[in-house]
């Protein structure tokens, strides 16, 4: 149960064993030793502590997907194994990473969560709405789009992320957004499984929609977000 202290949130989170396993089609959590994670929201001129989180990770599968109108039930994937892994590097793109968003956009409908263990920070997460410019808004002023979300890796796995994403979930809600939408990629394979187990809708696929990377597909997410 979350304790609200001003503007932060204190939660009791259950570190997950690394040995997770799927279970008749749905996640199943072992867990281990518990831990305490606080998500506080932050001004954005705690940007550069943010920066500092890493967003580095592993790319050893990927998504094979198909488009809705492909065929019935929806968008459907399956991974495929890569035989050569690579790393993959968001902030190492050219214009991106959290020290160039004030660059491309207007800021003051974004919020920033840090989550701490102890003194020690281990993730982040950035949340936007109702910003001009910013497309993946659609136009629509009850739309919010998780712009940013990251976890140390000696921390991953660990329920960071989940406490990360109710909190932004929460915000949402409380600047009149009716759903959360979530931009990833078919190269970010556990993050999809993420965004899967928290109950989002895997609810549209673009295949050209970075020139400078065509061989990624972008995967749209949604989450209804009750009133």
């Amino acid at each position: 149960m979350p304790i609200a202290i001003g503007d932060s949130v204190v939660r009791r989170i259950e570190r997950v064993d690394p040995n997770s396993t799927f279970h008749r089609g749905r996640f199943e959590e072992r867990y281990d030793v518990s831990m305490t994670i606080e998500v506080t929201e932050e001004p954005m001129t705690a940007l550069p502590e943010y920066a500092r989180v890493p967003i580095l990770f592993t790319v050893d599968s990927v998504l094979d997907v198909t488009n809705p109108d492909d065929g019935p039930g929806g968008c459907r994937s399956s991974e495929r194994r890569l035989e050569v892994p690579y790393e993959k590097d968001y902030d190492a793109l050219a214009g991106e990473g959290p020290l160039q968003w004030a660059h491309h956009f207007n800021l003051s409908n974004w919020a920033l969560f840090m989550a701490r263990r102890a003194t020690h920070i281990v993730g982040g997460a950035t949340v936007a709405f109702d910003t001009p410019g910013l497309t993946l808004l659609e136009g629509r002023r009850d739309l919010a789009v998780l712009w940013d979300i990251r976890v140390c890796p000696d921390a991953r796995r660990q329920g960071v992320g989940s406490a990360l994403l109710e909190r932004v979930e929460e915000w949402a809600q409380l600047h009149g957004c009716r759903q959360l939408m979530i931009e990833t990629q078919n190269t970010n394979v556990r993050a999809c499984r993420f965004y899967e187990r928290r109950g989002c809708e895997l609810r549209a696929i673009r295949h050209a929609a970075y020139p400078e990377l065509p061989e990624e597909i972008q995967l749209l997410w949604y989450k209804d977000l009750s009133r």
